[in-house]
């Protein structure tokens, strides 16, 4: 555990020739599946390498806690390795990340890049070590729901130390989600769900001053507002500099309260501004956005400006 004013670590920016890891710490996945990930990344000039157990899988895990956390940790211990994208998402990280090495990471900090269930690994690399990290799509790549603007995006965040400017899409289902102003914070967070799943453990960052990015998919408006009700009930959404909204798909199916309802209800008395239609998320033309790192949201512009994760 590390104290709440330590230092921000901004691992090394990605550059060609350095060996990546490829790591499945949630879901499982294929070598086909990955294949196009890989084929992206050898062509930025990077060197991807599938862990020793990316492929593994025990039932709907990408094989067993102790497997999964060992190709994380060797990861994070091997010099050679100078960042660690995820394949995908799924559920089981939260199982792992108490057996991370945290004196490793912050020995030899590395970006690690992900999304969707691989928050709970984001949440708990800041919480022990500060680490930033990249909310994107993983090496599981797929070319209909993430084309040539979400690779720019995601090479963008991994290998320029240039800041990242995503504007509100009006075609996004969120974007009616909009309360004015003009905020500045950390940027945290990431999938809805696995941020209300680390309430009550080590891993629920202090949200003061913090600009609180949410995005998520499959979930009914009903369980979007239990878990925002419980965010608020816990007290976590107390002093909040902002929020940030991304793509919540396939929310608001076959229901007639709408995803933009419960996220105007939840979220339009905190006191803050709000900022709707970021494709941020799980949905098509996914774009890549720093996480941990002082981002300005405004709802005037319709942006949201991040500095690098990467330094």
């Amino acid at each position: 555990m590390i104290s709440e004013d330590t230092a921000v670590v901004r691992p090394p920016v990605l550059r060609p020739g350095d060996t990546v890891m490829l790591v499945s710490p949630s879901g499982p996945t294929s070598a086909e599946r990955v294949a196009r990930g890989i084929e992206l990344l050898t062509g930025w000039g990077l060197r991807p390498v599938p862990a020793p157990n990316a492929y593994a899988r025990h039932g709907y895990l990408a094989g067993t806690d102790e497997l999964r956390a060992a190709d994380l940790n060797a990861a994070f211990a091997d010099p050679g390795v100078r960042g660690i994208i995820c394949t995908r998402g799924g559920y089981g990280a939260q199982r792992i990340v108490d057996a991370i090495d945290m004196a490793a990471v912050r020995r030899d900090p590395k970006v690690v890049a992900g999304f969707s269930d691989i928050t709970a690994l984001q949440l708990a690399l800041w919480r022990g070590a500060r680490l930033t990290g990249v909310h994107g799509p993983g090496a599981a790549w797929r070319d209909e729901r993430t084309p040539l603007r979400s690779a720019e995006s995601l090479h963008h965040a991994l290998m320029t130390t240039e800041p990242v400017s995503i504007s509100a899409v009006p075609t996004e289902e969120t974007y009616d989600v909009r309360v004015p102003g003009q905020a500045s914070g950390t940027l945290l967070g990431g999938n809805l769900c696995l941020i209300a799943a680390s309430i009550g453990t080590p891993d629920l960052p202090d949200l003061t001053g913090a600009v609180l990015l949410i995005e998520d998919v499959q979930e009914p408006p009903y369980k979007v507002d239990r878990m925002l009700t419980h965010l608020r009930r816990a007290g976590a959404l107390d002093g909040l500099a902002g929020v940030a909204v991304g793509q919540f798909t396939d929310c608001g199916d076959g229901w007639d309260t709408t995803i933009v309802d419960v996220l105007t209800d939840r979220l339009g008395d905190l006191g803050v501004p709000v900022l709707g239609g970021l494709p941020i998320g799980h949905g098509p033309h996914q774009l890549t956005v720093p996480i941990g790192t002082e981002a300005t949201l405004n709802t005037e512009t319709q942006t949201l400006t991040v500095p690098p994760a990467v330094q």
